[in-house]
């Protein structure tokens, strides 16, 4: 080799080399003495006490809205696209699809939005509701939603969140649970809340969200129930006419009572502070860089969602845009838009979002997937810019940094990114740890970090955050500043707090964020929250993670997720998910362990395109997708990709699953499978499919 060549290749090697361990000894959490049960601790590297407010003066929700709206009073706040129309349009087997051909974004400033919520929030009692009386927001993301959840701030009305996709069940246990009186909905929503009137003990209004179509909804009401009902809008000018004095809250009074989404049973209902969602709001403050009135916030998850809750309090805190949008309209190529109407991130061209791992899951795919179908020198070039760049990713010096960086950015991502806009610069991934393929995936596409968060309801989403310059994967960041995190024993997973070379453990976290409890569940309250002689609350995750020595935290099992098999081996269904999940062939899975047998099984929703497209190769005829699914070629030809993920994430034999399930059909919140968070319900998986289960293990 040239030595010239080497003279400099040294330099360069030593200086990455040192800037790599520079790197490694970041410390971003540190030990902390803590009390309650004894553990391994970790706090923020950056504050030895939690945070609480990053505010002067403020200590609640309202009190922090009502500062915004005075400090940026013309700036825009809310922003809502126009719905020009509506259309139907049909697909090649005679099914019938209903298309949006959407406008501009329509905004409303701070200065409006504040008057909004003032003449609403005095609307809500000259319309009959009492003090005392909860108000339920029962509705899919939008202003509207935002505006009556302040309002009710502003008078000190404890809110009670619902999931829009939630079954009749859990609807009328959570508003029967509350004896909530009013009730804020969309069309949808009053469709079923009309279905279940005769069960709903407590109900006295509904004030509905005008929407196209509601007048036959609204008409049933009125004469199917002894509810008073009202349009959103009246109750605003019903306010306006006849002022109501705020009734400001204090820190320690309930400001929402918020229903998970219930993976397991009916759902809790988790009491959440002003403190405690602020203590949360406070400490992200300290982590997004530079967060402020120059930002655009594309809001598209439910709002009944802490996570998407948070989020939006935040951008508003901040002199942020809100514009709203939808899964269903996000992209130009979305479901519902139709087909030359920019999706809602064209439209807006946001800065900022928040995504849960299924969402960046499918937009990983369909990347991938219109890579595939242009083929040709497209693929080739997509390829070789990803790969370069994945290297640098990984810390390789030999991978695309600098001028070539910029150049792959300019010929091959410039046209990702613009699916999403084209000015994210940052996203937060929450709800469930995200896969490091996906996570390498959208950093190195969208050209942007992820912020991976750790963070439950019963936390207010607060726990732990991925710093900026943080570029690993498959972590969830170190603990933000409002929590401590504590890592305790679990001998009968085998998970401990002295493993070497990293402790392990069940995660409980603590902080002023911890919430009071599930409400009128006293016994539930008290088997996973826990006081500690120093005043602390803690709460008990299930979950299972270990430390890093710079002191961020891996989710690695779930307690409840764990099976013990005939011949004594644990299986980790979530983590045997996790690692199948990157078959071409998985729109979702779910494995299925029982105690009796020494073998796994797996239900695996079928990638439509993906198994279609294998069939035409291989000459595989079928009437229908059902049809294809039954095939035993096509089970056969899933189970041996399964079975390389399975191979390739080095999963032991008995972990992977040895019969599997092809479904036809997608498991959505609608169907009741998963969760508005897209989270597995096993529990109605397994009873949808009790037969095939059956047969699976006959």
């Amino acid at each position: 080799m040239n030595p010239y060549f080497v003279g400099l290749l040294v330099p360069i090697a030593v200086s990455l080399l040192l800037r790599k361990k520079r790197k490694a000894e970041k410390m971003r959490g540190v030990p902390v003495d803590v009390g309650g049960e004894p553990g391994y601790a970790i706090r923020n590297y950056r504050f030895e006490q939690p945070v609480e407010t990053h505010w002067e003066g403020v200590t609640t929700l309202a009190e922090l809205f009502e500062q915004s709206c005075k400090d940026y009073v013309h700036m825009p706040l809310l922003g809502t696209r126009k719905l020009i129309s509506r259309e139907q349009e049909s697909s090649p087997d005679g099914r019938s699809f209903e298309k949006l051909h959407l406008g501009e974004y329509d905004w409303k400033c701070y200065a409006e939005v504040f008057k909004s919520v003032c003449n609403f929030a005095s609307g809500l009692i000259r319309l009959g509701h009492q003090k005392t009386e909860r108000v339920a927001i029962f509705a899919e993301t939008r202003a509207e939603w935002q505006i009556a959840l302040q309002a009710c701030f502003r008078q000190n009305l404890t809110v009670v969140t619902i999931y829009a996709s939630l079954g009749e069940e859990a609807l009328c246990h959570s508003l029967n649970e509350t004896e909530v009186t009013t009730v804020v909905c969309g069309q949808k929503e009053l469709k079923k809340m009309i279905d279940i009137s005769v069960q709903l003990d407590t109900v006295k209004r509904v004030i509905y969200i005008n929407e196209e179509g509601i007048s036959a909804e609204v008409s049933l009401a009125q004469k199917g129930t002894s509810w008073i009902i009202e349009p959103f809008e009246d109750v605003g000018r019903l306010g306006d006419t006849a002022p109501v004095d705020a009734n400001m809250p204090l820190p320690s009074d309930v400001a929402v009572i918020m229903y998970t989404s219930g993976s397991t049973g009916l759902p809790k209902g988790v009491m959440m502070t002003h403190r405690n969602i602020l203590a949360t709001l406070s400490a992200v403050m300290t982590i997004v860089p530079e967060i402020g009135k120059k930002d655009v916030y594309l809001a598209y998850l439910p709002l009944a969602h802490i996570l998407e809750l948070a989020a939006e309090a935040l951008i508003a805190a901040v002199g942020a845009s809100i514009g709203y949008g939808s899964p269903l309209t996000l992209t130009d190529t979305s479901n519902k838009i139709k087909k030359g109407t920019p999706g809602d991130a064209s439209a807006l061209k946001p800065t900022l979002m928040t995504a849960v791992p299924a969402i960046l899951d499918r937009v990983r795919d369909g990347v991938r997937k219109k890579v595939d179908a242009k083929g040709g020198v497209a693929k080739q070039l997509f390829d070789v810019a990803y790969n370069r760049r994945l290297a640098a990713v990984n810390g390789s010096w030999l991978g695309a940094w600098g001028l070539e960086k910029l150049l792959w950015d300019m010929l091959v991502f410039k046209k990702v990114r613009a699916v999403l806009g084209g000015k994210i610069r940052f996203v937060l991934s929450g709800g469930a740890p995200l896969s490091g393929d996906t996570q390498r995936f959208i950093n190195i596409c969208l050209g942007v970090p992820i912020g991976q968060g750790y963070g439950l309801t019963e936390t207010c989403a607060g726990g732990t955050f991925s710093e900026y310059d943080d570029p690993s994967v498959g972590r969830v960041g170190a603990p933000l500043p409002c929590s401590y995190i504590k890592l305790i024993d679990w001998s009968e997973g085998g998970y401990l707090t002295s493993d070497s070379p990293m402790p392990r453990g069940e995660i409980v976290i603590g902080g002023p964020n911890v919430t009071k409890g599930y409400f009128k569940n006293e016994a539930k309250t008290n088997e996973v929250y826990k006081d500690d002689e120093k005043g602390m609350r803690w709460f008990y995750s299930g979950d299972i993670g270990r430390f890093h020595p710079d002191g961020c935290l891996e989710i690695i099992d779930r307690k409840k997720d764990i099976v013990k098999l005939q011949h004594g081996e644990y299986v980790s269904l979530g983590k045997v998910e996790a690692a199948l999940f990157v078959s071409p062939y998985v729109e979702n899975i779910m494995i299925h362990a029982d105690p009796f047998h020494s073998y796994c099984v797996a239900l695996v929703v079928a990638a439509h395109n993906e198994l279609e497209n294998w069939a035409s190769q291989q000459g595989v005829t079928y009437t229908d997708f059902t049809d294809l699914c039954e095939k035993p070629e096509a089970v056969k030809e899933v189970l041996g990709s399964l079975s390389k993920a399975a191979k390739q994430a080095r999963l032991e034999k008995f972990e992977i699953p040895a019969k599997i399930k092809l479904i036809s059909e997608p498991w959505t919140p609608e169907s009741g499978l998963v969760t508005a968070a897209l989270k597995l319900k096993r529990e109605v998986i397994r009873k949808t499919y009790e037969d095939d289960l059956a047969q699976l293990y006959a």
